[in-house]
Protein backbone atom coordinates (compact mmCIF):
# COMPACT_ATOMS: atom_id res chain seq x y z
CA UNK A 1 0.00 0.00 0.00
CA UNK A 2 2.74 2.53 1.34
CA UNK A 3 4.53 2.02 -2.48
CA UNK A 4 1.60 2.90 -4.51
CA UNK A 5 1.36 5.96 -2.37
CA UNK A 6 4.72 7.07 -2.84
CA UNK A 7 4.16 5.62 -6.75
CA UNK A 8 1.03 8.02 -7.04
CA UNK A 9 2.70 11.36 -5.00
CA UNK A 10 5.79 10.85 -7.50
CA UNK A 11 3.80 10.94 -10.45
CA UNK A 12 2.30 13.87 -9.31
CA UNK A 13 5.08 15.46 -8.57
CA UNK A 14 6.33 14.70 -12.32
CA UNK A 15 3.17 15.43 -13.66
CA UNK A 16 3.59 18.97 -11.81
CA UNK A 17 6.99 19.61 -12.92
CA UNK A 18 7.24 17.78 -16.34
CA UNK A 19 3.66 18.64 -18.13
CA UNK A 20 3.89 21.52 -20.14
CA UNK A 21 1.87 24.34 -18.73
CA UNK A 22 0.89 27.94 -19.30
CA UNK A 23 -0.89 30.55 -21.37
CA UNK A 24 -0.71 30.58 -25.22
CA UNK A 25 -0.40 34.35 -25.63
CA UNK A 26 2.18 36.67 -24.83
CA UNK A 27 2.28 37.21 -20.93
CA UNK A 28 4.52 39.08 -19.03
CA UNK A 29 5.95 38.62 -15.51
CA UNK A 30 8.14 40.91 -14.00
CA UNK A 31 10.22 39.18 -10.69
CA UNK A 32 11.94 41.91 -8.85
CA UNK A 33 15.21 42.18 -7.26
CA UNK A 34 15.76 40.22 -3.76
CA UNK A 35 12.50 38.25 -4.79
CA UNK A 36 12.53 35.01 -2.49
CA UNK A 37 11.92 31.49 -4.04
CA UNK A 38 8.46 31.55 -2.25
CA UNK A 39 7.47 34.77 -3.59
CA UNK A 40 8.33 34.06 -7.08
CA UNK A 41 7.02 31.06 -7.40
CA UNK A 42 3.70 32.90 -6.18
CA UNK A 43 4.02 35.38 -8.86
CA UNK A 44 4.61 32.86 -11.75
CA UNK A 45 1.32 31.01 -10.70
CA UNK A 46 -0.67 33.69 -10.09
CA UNK A 47 0.62 34.54 -13.98
CA UNK A 48 -0.12 31.21 -14.95
CA UNK A 49 3.05 30.28 -16.00
CA UNK A 50 3.33 27.42 -13.67
CA UNK A 51 0.37 25.25 -12.19
CA UNK A 52 2.19 24.99 -8.55
CA UNK A 53 4.06 27.21 -6.64
CA UNK A 54 4.98 24.29 -4.39
CA UNK A 55 6.38 22.27 -7.02
CA UNK A 56 8.33 25.77 -8.20
CA UNK A 57 9.81 25.70 -4.53
CA UNK A 58 10.72 22.54 -4.42
CA UNK A 59 13.11 22.29 -8.32
CA UNK A 60 14.49 25.10 -7.01
CA UNK A 61 15.64 23.42 -3.67
CA UNK A 62 16.57 20.91 -5.63
CA UNK A 63 18.54 22.11 -8.29
CA UNK A 64 20.00 25.01 -5.94
CA UNK A 65 20.34 27.56 -8.49
CA UNK A 66 20.25 31.37 -8.28
CA UNK A 67 17.10 32.70 -9.53
CA UNK A 68 17.69 36.43 -11.49
CA UNK A 69 15.50 39.03 -11.81
CA UNK A 70 14.20 41.13 -14.24
CA UNK A 71 11.46 40.81 -16.95
CA UNK A 72 10.30 37.03 -19.01
CA UNK A 73 8.38 37.00 -21.55
CA UNK A 74 6.11 33.72 -22.12
CA UNK A 75 3.88 32.83 -25.22
CA UNK A 76 3.34 28.53 -25.10
CA UNK A 77 2.55 26.05 -22.40
CA UNK A 78 6.09 24.69 -21.15
CA UNK A 79 7.07 22.19 -18.54
CA UNK A 80 8.19 24.09 -15.02
CA UNK A 81 11.65 22.81 -15.91
CA UNK A 82 11.94 25.16 -18.77
CA UNK A 83 10.71 28.14 -17.06
CA UNK A 84 13.39 27.41 -13.97
CA UNK A 85 16.13 27.14 -16.62
CA UNK A 86 15.21 30.38 -18.27
CA UNK A 87 14.97 32.53 -15.07
CA UNK A 88 18.58 30.67 -13.40
CA UNK A 89 20.04 31.62 -17.16
CA UNK A 90 18.55 34.69 -16.22
CA UNK A 91 17.01 35.02 -20.13
CA UNK A 92 15.40 38.20 -19.44
CA UNK A 93 13.03 39.50 -22.62
CA UNK A 94 14.74 42.87 -24.20
CA UNK A 95 14.21 44.99 -27.71
CA UNK A 96 16.94 44.81 -29.19
CA UNK A 97 17.44 48.10 -31.61
CA UNK A 98 20.95 49.48 -33.64
CA UNK A 99 21.91 52.32 -34.11
CA UNK A 100 24.16 52.84 -37.16
CA UNK A 101 27.39 55.67 -37.32
CA UNK A 102 26.38 58.77 -37.85
CA UNK A 103 22.81 58.41 -36.28
CA UNK A 104 21.72 61.99 -34.98
CA UNK A 105 19.79 62.40 -31.67
CA UNK A 106 16.85 62.50 -34.12
CA UNK A 107 17.45 59.43 -35.86
CA UNK A 108 18.12 57.41 -32.56
CA UNK A 109 14.71 58.81 -31.29
CA UNK A 110 13.31 57.12 -34.26
CA UNK A 111 14.67 54.24 -34.52
CA UNK A 112 13.56 53.86 -30.45
CA UNK A 113 10.02 54.32 -31.10
CA UNK A 114 9.67 52.13 -33.95
CA UNK A 115 11.20 49.59 -31.36
CA UNK A 116 8.69 49.98 -28.91
CA UNK A 117 11.36 51.68 -26.71
CA UNK A 118 8.98 54.88 -25.63
CA UNK A 119 8.36 57.87 -27.59
CA UNK A 120 10.33 59.82 -29.79
CA UNK A 121 9.90 63.16 -27.80
CA UNK A 122 10.66 61.40 -24.74
CA UNK A 123 14.16 60.37 -25.89
CA UNK A 124 15.16 63.66 -27.28
CA UNK A 125 14.09 65.46 -24.02
CA UNK A 126 16.17 62.80 -21.93
CA UNK A 127 19.33 63.86 -24.77
CA UNK A 128 18.24 67.86 -24.29
CA UNK A 129 18.38 67.67 -20.60
CA UNK A 130 20.91 64.67 -18.87
CA UNK A 131 24.29 66.65 -19.94
CA UNK A 132 25.71 66.05 -16.95
CA UNK A 133 26.33 62.28 -17.82
CA UNK A 134 28.94 64.01 -20.20
CA UNK A 135 30.13 66.38 -18.00
CA UNK A 136 33.63 65.34 -17.02
CA UNK A 137 34.02 64.91 -20.22
CA UNK A 138 32.82 67.59 -22.37
CA UNK A 139 32.12 70.17 -19.96
CA UNK A 140 29.49 72.46 -22.88
CA UNK A 141 28.21 70.08 -24.06
CA UNK A 142 24.50 71.61 -25.38
CA UNK A 143 23.06 67.41 -25.23
CA UNK A 144 24.18 64.26 -25.44
CA UNK A 145 24.62 64.46 -29.18
CA UNK A 146 27.94 62.96 -30.21
CA UNK A 147 28.43 60.47 -27.02
CA UNK A 148 25.85 58.30 -27.90
CA UNK A 149 27.74 55.54 -29.24
CA UNK A 150 26.17 53.37 -31.96
CA UNK A 151 25.91 50.63 -31.59
CA UNK A 152 23.63 46.92 -31.21
CA UNK A 153 21.94 47.56 -27.96
CA UNK A 154 19.40 45.10 -25.66
CA UNK A 155 17.14 47.31 -23.29
CA UNK A 156 14.26 46.03 -21.16
CA UNK A 157 10.67 46.28 -22.32
CA UNK A 158 10.21 49.08 -20.04
CA UNK A 159 13.52 50.58 -19.61
CA UNK A 160 13.39 54.63 -19.73
CA UNK A 161 14.52 57.33 -21.63
CA UNK A 162 17.48 58.18 -19.13
CA UNK A 163 18.19 54.44 -18.57
CA UNK A 164 18.99 54.39 -22.30
CA UNK A 165 20.92 57.45 -22.71
CA UNK A 166 22.84 56.24 -19.96
CA UNK A 167 23.79 53.11 -21.67
CA UNK A 168 25.05 54.56 -24.61
CA UNK A 169 27.07 57.31 -23.20
CA UNK A 170 28.75 54.18 -21.27
CA UNK A 171 29.68 52.64 -24.32
CA UNK A 172 31.04 55.77 -25.54
CA UNK A 173 33.44 56.04 -22.31
CA UNK A 174 34.39 52.47 -23.13
CA UNK A 175 35.00 53.14 -26.87
CA UNK A 176 37.11 56.28 -25.45
CA UNK A 177 39.11 54.23 -23.84
CA UNK A 178 40.13 51.94 -25.88
CA UNK A 179 40.98 54.61 -28.41
CA UNK A 180 42.93 56.46 -25.67
CA UNK A 181 40.80 59.78 -26.22
CA UNK A 182 40.81 62.22 -23.39
CA UNK A 183 41.64 65.27 -24.26
CA UNK A 184 40.27 67.78 -26.70
CA UNK A 185 36.58 65.66 -26.44
CA UNK A 186 34.60 68.24 -27.91
CA UNK A 187 36.64 69.64 -30.55
CA UNK A 188 37.28 65.93 -31.64
CA UNK A 189 33.55 64.47 -31.24
CA UNK A 190 32.57 67.33 -33.31
CA UNK A 191 35.19 66.96 -35.97
CA UNK A 192 34.08 63.07 -35.77
CA UNK A 193 30.65 63.82 -36.56
CA UNK A 194 31.59 66.11 -39.37
CA UNK A 195 33.74 63.20 -40.78
CA UNK A 196 31.00 60.70 -39.66
CA UNK A 197 28.49 62.36 -42.00
CA UNK A 198 30.59 63.25 -45.05
CA UNK A 199 32.22 59.55 -45.65
CA UNK A 200 31.16 56.24 -45.29
CA UNK A 201 34.90 55.16 -46.65
CA UNK A 202 37.19 54.11 -43.83
CA UNK A 203 40.45 55.11 -46.20
CA UNK A 204 38.57 58.52 -46.78
CA UNK A 205 38.40 59.27 -43.35
CA UNK A 206 41.56 60.83 -42.15
CA UNK A 207 41.62 62.76 -45.57
CA UNK A 208 38.74 64.10 -44.48
CA UNK A 209 39.74 65.17 -41.62
CA UNK A 210 42.83 66.47 -43.15
CA UNK A 211 41.10 68.98 -45.04
CA UNK A 212 38.40 70.64 -42.17
CA UNK A 213 41.75 70.65 -40.21
CA UNK A 214 43.54 72.99 -43.25
CA UNK A 215 40.26 75.06 -43.57
CA UNK A 216 40.56 75.49 -39.40
CA UNK A 217 44.05 76.58 -40.18
CA UNK A 218 43.46 78.91 -42.98
CA UNK A 219 40.08 80.16 -41.03
CA UNK A 220 38.29 79.36 -44.11
CA UNK A 221 34.40 78.29 -43.49
CA UNK A 222 34.03 73.98 -43.41
CA UNK A 223 30.97 74.32 -45.69
CA UNK A 224 29.84 71.01 -44.52
CA UNK A 225 25.92 70.62 -45.51
CA UNK A 226 25.36 68.09 -42.07
CA UNK A 227 26.23 71.03 -39.71
CA UNK A 228 23.96 73.35 -41.80
CA UNK A 229 20.88 70.28 -41.64
CA UNK A 230 21.78 69.95 -37.94
CA UNK A 231 21.04 73.50 -37.44
CA UNK A 232 17.65 73.18 -39.10
CA UNK A 233 16.39 70.27 -37.25
CA UNK A 234 17.20 72.15 -34.33
CA UNK A 235 15.06 74.60 -35.69
CA UNK A 236 12.31 72.20 -37.04
CA UNK A 237 12.89 73.52 -40.36
CA UNK A 238 14.46 70.42 -42.04
CA UNK A 239 12.29 69.99 -45.16
CA UNK A 240 14.41 66.73 -46.18
CA UNK A 241 16.31 68.17 -49.16
CA UNK A 242 18.54 71.29 -48.47
CA UNK A 243 17.68 74.32 -50.50
CA UNK A 244 20.24 77.28 -51.56
CA UNK A 245 17.97 79.24 -49.17
CA UNK A 246 18.84 76.49 -46.52
CA UNK A 247 22.55 77.50 -46.86
CA UNK A 248 21.55 81.09 -46.48
CA UNK A 249 19.58 80.74 -43.03
CA UNK A 250 21.51 81.82 -40.17
CA UNK A 251 21.88 79.10 -37.50
CA UNK A 252 24.57 78.72 -34.94
CA UNK A 253 25.34 75.17 -37.07
CA UNK A 254 25.40 77.10 -40.80
CA UNK A 255 29.56 76.68 -41.46
CA UNK A 256 28.78 78.31 -44.65
CA UNK A 257 28.20 81.74 -42.80
CA UNK A 258 30.44 81.06 -39.87
CA UNK A 259 34.24 80.19 -39.79
CA UNK A 260 35.53 77.22 -37.36
CA UNK A 261 33.69 74.04 -36.03
CA UNK A 262 29.79 74.16 -35.43
CA UNK A 263 29.30 74.67 -31.37
CA UNK A 264 29.21 70.50 -31.13
CA UNK A 265 28.53 67.27 -32.92
CA UNK A 266 26.23 67.05 -35.48
CA UNK A 267 26.04 63.08 -34.65
CA UNK A 268 27.43 60.54 -33.70
CA UNK A 269 30.44 59.06 -34.89
CA UNK A 270 31.81 55.64 -34.58
CA UNK A 271 35.19 54.61 -33.70
CA UNK A 272 36.85 54.72 -37.44
CA UNK A 273 35.27 58.31 -37.56
CA UNK A 274 36.78 59.38 -33.90
CA UNK A 275 40.41 57.86 -35.04
CA UNK A 276 40.19 59.63 -38.21
CA UNK A 277 39.71 62.99 -36.07
CA UNK A 278 42.48 62.44 -33.15
CA UNK A 279 44.96 61.79 -36.15
CA UNK A 280 43.61 64.04 -39.24
CA UNK A 281 45.50 62.88 -42.46
CA UNK A 282 48.67 65.35 -43.33
CA UNK A 283 47.51 66.56 -46.80
CA UNK A 284 47.90 69.82 -48.80
CA UNK A 285 43.94 69.53 -49.59
CA UNK A 286 41.30 72.38 -49.03
CA UNK A 287 38.37 71.01 -50.82
CA UNK A 288 36.31 67.41 -51.89
CA UNK A 289 33.24 66.45 -53.00
CA UNK A 290 31.84 64.05 -50.65
CA UNK A 291 31.43 60.09 -51.41
CA UNK A 292 27.38 59.94 -50.46
CA UNK A 293 27.04 62.61 -53.19
CA UNK A 294 29.38 61.04 -56.01
CA UNK A 295 27.64 57.83 -58.41
CA UNK A 296 31.22 56.43 -58.05
CA UNK A 297 30.54 56.35 -54.02
CA UNK A 298 34.22 58.15 -53.59
CA UNK A 299 35.00 61.70 -52.39
CA UNK A 300 37.14 63.83 -55.29
CA UNK A 301 39.56 66.17 -53.08
CA UNK A 302 41.48 69.15 -54.73
CA UNK A 303 44.40 71.56 -53.57
CA UNK A 304 42.73 74.55 -55.36
CA UNK A 305 39.42 76.45 -55.76
CA UNK A 306 40.10 75.21 -59.83
CA UNK A 307 40.24 71.60 -59.43
CA UNK A 308 37.87 71.63 -56.98
CA UNK A 309 34.90 73.13 -59.21
CA UNK A 310 36.51 70.74 -62.50
CA UNK A 311 35.62 67.82 -59.72
CA UNK A 312 32.18 69.42 -59.21
CA UNK A 313 31.39 69.56 -62.74
CA UNK A 314 32.60 65.79 -63.48
CA UNK A 315 30.43 64.85 -60.01
CA UNK A 316 27.56 66.52 -62.34
CA UNK A 317 28.25 64.82 -65.40
CA UNK A 318 28.19 61.79 -63.34
CA UNK A 319 25.02 62.30 -61.57
CA UNK A 320 23.45 63.48 -65.04
CA UNK A 321 24.86 59.82 -66.52
CA UNK A 322 23.77 57.82 -63.68
CA UNK A 323 20.29 59.24 -63.79
CA UNK A 324 19.89 58.90 -67.96
CA UNK A 325 20.53 54.98 -67.79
Amino acid sequence: MLFFVVLTAVGAAAWLVLAPFGPNQETFVELAPGSSTARIGQELESAGIVRSRFAFDGMRWWKRGTLKAGEYRFDHPVAATEVYARIARGDVFTRTVTIPEGASIFDIAARLEQAGLGVRQGFLDAAMKQVKLVADMDPGARSLEGYLFPDTYHFARKASPAQIAAAMVRRFRAVAGQLGLKENMHAVVTMASLVERETAVDAERPLVAGVFQNRLAKKMPLMTDPAVIYGLELEGRWRGAIYQSDLSHDTAYNTYLHTGLPPGPVANPGARSLRAAMEPAKTDYLYFVAAGANPQGRSLFARTLDEHDRNVTGYRHAVKKAGSR
